[in-house]
């Protein structure tokens, strides 16, 4: 069945004019609605709109609660000496690993894209932690600014703070970890396990931009996988750069007919498919 959901105002995609580092979002532009390359400059002061579907909604062609109730358990996550985020953690029986997602600043933990990648990761027996890398103050101010939107060392450090956290947690502690990232969230992920290669077991980036984490691609040792749609040439080109970078286990995959958000039918469950039968090899063996 085909549903319309909410659109998540993270999932556009950033395009670089010229290389950057990590952190440094100077010379990039989001594609907008339409999918025309906008400076990102022109985009400030203005609320973020992905009405891609009637309503406001967009097309995903898959199901969004197919687990009702899955992830209730809210978490106040410290993940720096001042900062507390909120997180979603859930926890199946016997648990095999535990999956950490990291999101592109403007999204939340209630992406619909996200919750569906994190069910099926459930239904094949993983914990999963859904986390708002940004305060609510900061991400009001990103609406506005962009200032966080490509702050990779910020949101890599949340990522590391949400790592110790699961480590720390009688519930999460004795498990393997893993990262399943998207958009700028896959370069804080890859930049999060090459500082700490051995409490990360693996890491799977949809759509993401990892060519963003730099100078730290070559110290990344958890297997990596990589996932992007055949029609975001632009962003396959960006992975493909990040690809030849990655020095130890890696799999770039293309997955037929997909567009950068894989809101085409059935795209959306190959990347679940995907990063489960990838987790399930690190993770869980």
């Amino acid at each position: 069945m085909l549903h319309c959901q909410r659109a998540d105002p993270s999932e556009k995609r950033a395009f670089p004019h010229q290389r950057v580092s990590p952190g440094n979002g100077r010379g990039l532009a989001w594609a907008n609605e339409k999918d025309q390359v906008v400076p990102l400059d022109a985009q400030r002061g203005q609320k973020a709109s992905h009405n891609l579907c009637k309503g406001g909604g967009t097309r995903t062609g898959v199901r969004m609660d197919r687990t009702s109730g899955w992830n209730q358990a809210t978490y106040q996550v410290q993940v720096e000496n001042k900062i507390t985020l909120e997180g979603n953690l859930s926890l199946p029986e016997n648990p095999r690993g535990v999956v950490l997602f990291a999101h592109g600043s403007g999204s939340s933990r209630h992406s619909p894209r996200n919750q569906f990648v994190a069910q099926v990761l459930h239904e094949a027996g993983f914990a999963t932690l859904l986390i708002d890398l940004l305060t609510m103050q900061e991400e009001e101010l990103d609406r506005y600014t962009g200032r966080f939107r490509f702050a990779i060392d910020l949101l890599s450090r949340r990522v590391v703070g949400a790592t110790n956290w699961l480590t720390t947690n009688p519930t999460t502690a004795n498990l393997k970890i893993g990262y399943f990232g998207a958009s700028t969230g896959a370069a804080a992920a890859l930049v999060a396990a090459a500082m700490h290669p051995l409490a990360v077991g693996a890491v799977v980036s949809r759509g993401g931009r990892p060519d963003l984490a730099g100078s730290y691609l070559p110290a990344v040792q958890a297997p990596t996988l990589l996932l992007v749609g055949s029609k975001d040439t632009q962003v396959i080109e960006l992975n493909r750069r990040a690809f030849s970078l990655l020095r130890y286990e890696k799999q770039l995959e293309i997955i037929p007919g997909a567009s950068h958000l894989f809101e085409e039918p059935g795209t959306l469950e190959k990347v679940a498919q995907l990063a489960s039968q990838w987790f399930t090899r690190y993770l869980a063996a």
